[in-house]
């Protein structure tokens, strides 16, 4: 099943596709919708919405007019979204920065069409564009995760493999793996690098900052055919359907796990306590991290989950009263 699109999502295809087909009037609504990347079903409910959209007044002729006849489509009294916008200095800089950002960043597919785009903006912005000539642009990153993406970026330039220790919070492990690297993504705030993994035969995310030692090999480093990134959106993680929701109670001292891990939902008290939910793929993991905070944290379902860390956590004090 697809996921649900977002009023915003819907908006910014809505104000895309307005001057678009008033350019094109009379379009077969099939071409429509197969340029605009929608069914044609989509098309009909946006050309829907469009005619009762217009202008404050809501009379008649403030309203636009779309009309899908016979399968092709007019679009009228819509002048007012019909032209491009123009760029104001703020905006232009701003966007001028974040593109030499994103020209920066290891394996950012189509570096040509960024470079080319942004000496187009940067003549089109004329003198006020130049004014971003003073601004650098350097990527948020401590000195070993710049040494990462220098290493990873080399590697994609050849392209070649490369062998990473990466240690897993998660499972409080760490393992070695050859993995043909594919891109480097920033999500809520860190850096991945995405490949190949050769050890879980899969596409991989692993964080710089976890990277433990990384090294660039002489083989080739081209992921097999087929294979293509993953659609991150903003988050890192990807839940699995056999994924466990597991639900918590966290002690004040213990909040920061609702911030190192991602969560389902959370509901803070005004005491700083918290009682969050999240996906695991291995419960083992969170009996670990509840052991580890001595107290802090309680399992609260499921029940079996909530039994094992029980029974573990009386054996373990078992121990030390046997010793």
């Amino acid at each position: 099943m697809a996921a649900q699109e977002t009023a915003t999502e819907r908006l910014s295809r809505l104000l895309t596709m307005v001057p678009w087909l008033m350019n094109r009037q009379g379009v077969d609504i099939a071409e429509a919708a197969r340029e605009l990347g929608v069914t044609q079903d989509q098309i009909v409910e946006d050309l829907q919405l469009l005619f009762v959209c217009g202008t404050p007044g809501h009379y008649p002729d403030d309203l636009i007019e779309a009309s899908w006849e016979g399968g092709v489509v007019h679009v009228g009294n819509a002048d007012e979204i019909a032209r491009p916008l123009r760029l104001g200095r703020d905006e232009a800089l701003a966007l001028i920065v974040a593109l030499r950002a994103l020209a920066a960043t290891p394996g950012i597919a189509a570096q040509d069409a960024i470079e080319r785009a942004l000496a187009k903006l940067e003549e089109a912005a004329g003198a006020e564009g130049r004014a971003a000539a003073q601004v650098s642009v350097s990527l948020e990153v401590g000195e070993t995760e710049q040494q990462r993406l220098e290493q990873i970026r080399e590697a994609l330039a050849g392209p070649r493999r490369i062998h990473i220790r990466h240690y897993n919070p998660t499972r409080d492990e760490t393992t070695e793996r050859d993995v043909d690297p594919m891109r480097v993504v920033s999500l809520e705030g860190r850096w991945y690098l995405e490949g190949w993994c050769h050890r879980a035969r899969d596409v991989r995310m692993f964080r710089l900052d976890r990277i433990e030692e990384l090294e660039v090999l002489e083989q080739d480093g081209t992921p097999p055919s087929g294979v293509s990134p993953r659609a991150t959106g903003t988050s890192a993680f990807r839940a699995s359907p056999g994924d466990v929701l597991v639900e918590l109670e966290l002690a004040p001292s213990a909040a920061w796990i609702a911030e190192n891990f991602p969560m389902e939902s959370v509901a803070r008290r005004d005491d700083g306590s918290l009682r969050v939910s999240l996906l695991a793929a291995d419960p083992a993991w969170v009996r670990r991290l509840v052991w580890r905070l001595g107290g802090q944290a309680t399992v609260v379902s499921p029940a079996e989950l909530a039994a094992e860390t029980r029974d573990g956590a009386a054996q373990a004090l078992q121990s030390y009263r046997v010793h």
